[in-house]
């Protein structure tokens, strides 16, 4: 019986802008809190784990987890791939879903059909890539992260933790989902690294608040496009946000 849970990887890291998933896109509401709300909506996800960095400067997320009423596990700092191995096997875990902590607002409508046709093609990795920075996600068997961990090397078991898959796309059963044409803007970005990201995922979440936590991301396009203001913002980093984004 396979089981799906969410693993997010969590740090108090960053030169641009430090504790990026406790960061607030409103009052009481932090990146984190928004996606962890988000997915607990999600039917075919069982449960969260947040893969927590060693370290004082990351407990925190110990009691954000607590609060949340999810669990955790602490991890190497810099061995994200085995944080993410250690969160399937706290919650016996077949099969993980992989966003990360810093992006507020996943593709939530290809969820549940995504995890179907991962199942239905016992793929070991589903990938959903060509869409928002920021809005993708993937689906990775446990024994598929166990395989890249024991095989790759230390580059593979940074935050970088499908690029041994990617790489060795032939030893893997791999599938690509496709997202809707709207979402395909390589002139957005919805990620938090930047202080200028921030603003922009914050006035969003401001605007359609009561829609939260399920944001639907085609409302945010035409949001973005009739304020291009905004889109001036973060357009200086989706280039290279791109070039990085399937690693």
């Amino acid at each position: 019986m396979r089981k799906l849970i969410a693993a997010l990887a969590c740090r108090n890291n960053g030169s641009r802008l430090y504790a990026k998933p406790l960061q607030n896109l409103d009052a009481n509401v932090t990146i984190l809190s928004q996606i962890i709300s988000c997915i607990k909506t999600i039917d075919c996800i069982d449960s969260i784990v947040l893969g927590i960095a060693e370290g004082n400067e990351n407990k925190v997320f110990a009691d954000v987890a607590k609060d949340a009423n999810v669990d955790y596990i602490y991890g190497d700092e810099v061995d994200v791939l085995h944080r993410l191995i250690l969160c399937a096997e706290k919650a016996n875990a077949s099969d993980i879903f992989r966003i990360t902590s810093e992006s507020p607002f996943p593709n939530f409508d290809m969820i549940n059909s995504g995890w179907v046709k991962h199942l239905n093609g016992n793929y070991d990795a589903t990938f959903l890539d060509d869409v928002i920075d920021g809005c993708g996600f993937e689906f990775l068997k446990l024994n598929a992260l166990k395989e890249s961990h024991s095989k790759g090397d230390d580059r593979h078991r940074s935050e970088m933790c499908t690029l041994y898959i990617r790489e060795n796309k032939e030893s893997f059963n791999i599938d690509y989902l496709k997202p809707p044409l709207e979402l395909i803007r390589k002139d957005l970005r919805l990620t938090v690294d930047n202080p200028e990201d921030l603003i922009v995922c914050a006035n969003i979440y401001k605007k359609f608040k009561n829609l939260a936590p399920k944001i639907p991301l085609t409302k945010v396009v035409k949001y973005l496009d009739e304020n291009p203001e905004l889109i001036k913002l973060i357009l200086p980093y989706c280039e290279a946000g791109y070039k990085i984004m399937y690693l």
